[in-house]
């Protein structure tokens, strides 16, 4: 039954953009560059640029993959991402049955080299025909519904650190008990942030940082030694994201774990990142490290290796709903709330059935596969070019 009619025939890719709403760049611009962050890139960030896949099978189910990219940390556009795919992957997709999905990613990987992103884009889509087809949620597909709603995490754009504190104020009303708060303004900057807010909040909440790789190795580490008394949970990429000797130095010099994020995309970065020792916790998302399926190796490598896992992303509706699901099924394995944040910063999700957030959480949205539907207005609305269709 599974098979009948269910090998993939088209495969539909639309590149679009989402603004971010007017409140995110308002707050975002309070920071020096204008982007919320310490990063030092001149590409403008005022909204998330995706890629939207649908692929079809021969009974007419259809599966959704999202993608989001963004040059200085993906290092490929939307147009590339779909001409690997058009050129390339697609190939290894197009005639084959969904649920060989070991197969699909096995052809994709001897014949084309890195491509992580676009890669994950299309075996998100597959998980979601899958489910489509069987009828089922996707978290049945990767280990079953083991809980009915996710705790998430809130992100703190950097900033002054009245307005930053303000910020977890106004969410910690919500619901929300962890903050991500981007630092690296340098190591004073940074000690009044921290300070102000756990002063103000103390033990009531978790905090999680992230320095978008502004220091060299030697000061990350002073500043993450500054850090230590005010319990953070973990750091985020404080080096380069190509300094792996730099990182490692980093952890081994502090008890705070770190994670990697721009300097993560494949299995490879992250089994290299483990054994040189610069890692102690897993940063999973629906680009990192290509797909559901490479998340789930990269998951169950992790706790082998005894380190925490975490989710963290700012999508779409479509990839919104794949993070819970994944957190659903491996809820016993997840060491920290998930970020999703794209609800709060984006102007739309493009999905036709919002996702439940409330007080802090999401819940696992019902229905077959990702369990929600594609917005077709929306995505014209927000396209920036013509939606790319593959055939066989």
């Amino acid at each position: 039954m599974v098979k009948m009619n269910s090998e993939i025939e088209r495969i539909e890719l639309t590149p679009l953009h989402v603004p971010f709403k007017p409140y995110v760049i308002n707050a975002m611009s309070q920071s020096e560059g204008g982007l919320g962050m310490a990063i030092g890139s001149e590409e403008a960030w005022l909204g998330g640029d995706f890629v939207i896949c649908k692929l079809y099978s021969k009974s007419a189910k259809v599966g959704l993959g999202e993608s989001f990219v963004w040059l200085p940390e993906s290092g490929v556009s939307a147009f590339q991402i779909i001409d690997s795919i058009k050129n390339g992957l697609s190939n290894y997709l197009i005639g084959e049955n969904p649920f060989n999905i070991g197969k699909i990613n096995h052809r994709m990987d001897i014949n084309i080299a890195r491509s992580d992103v676009a890669k994950g884009l299309l075996d998100m889509a597959c998980y979601d025909l899958m489910g489509q087809i069987l009828d089922i949620p996707a978290c049945f597909l990767m280990g079953g519904k083991n809980s009915e709603e996710i705790p998430l995490a809130a992100l703190i754009p950097l900033g002054d650190p009245m307005l930053m504190k303000g910020l977890v104020r106004s969410y910690f009303k919500k619901g929300f008990r962890t903050f991500r708060l981007k630092l690296g303004k340098g190591l004073e900057e940074d000690r009044e942030i921290i300070s102000t807010i756990r002063k103000t909040f103390g033990e009531k909440i978790r905090i999680r940082v992230d320095f978008n790789q502004s220091y060299a190795p030697s000061k990350a580490v002073q500043v993450l030694k500054m850090l230590e008394p005010f319990q953070i949970d973990y750091a985020e990429q404080p080096v380069a994201a190509d300094d792996y000797l730099g990182l490692a130095y980093v952890q081994k010099s502090t008890s705070i774990p770190l994670m990697v994020h721009e300097g993560f995309f494949s299995l490879k970065d992250f089994v290299t990142l483990v054994e040189l020792g610069a890692v102690r916790v897993l940063g999973l998302n629906s680009e990192r490290p290509g797909g559901v399926s490479k998340a789930i190796i990269a998951l169950n490598y992790a706790k082998m290796k005894g380190l925490e896992v975490v989710l963290h992303n700012q999508p779409l509706g479509i990839a919104s709903a794949m993070h819970i699901h994944f957190h659903s099924a491996f809820y016993n394995d997840i060491d920290h709330p998930t970020e999703l944040f794209g609800q709060e910063m984006l102007q739309d999700d493009l999905i036709t059935n919002p996702i439940k957030y409330h007080d802090g959480k999401a819940e696992v949205p019902k229905g077959a596969g990702w369990g929600v539907k594609l917005d077709e207005k929306a995505l014209q609305r927000f396209a920036t070019d013509d939606t790319t269709i593959i055939e066989s």
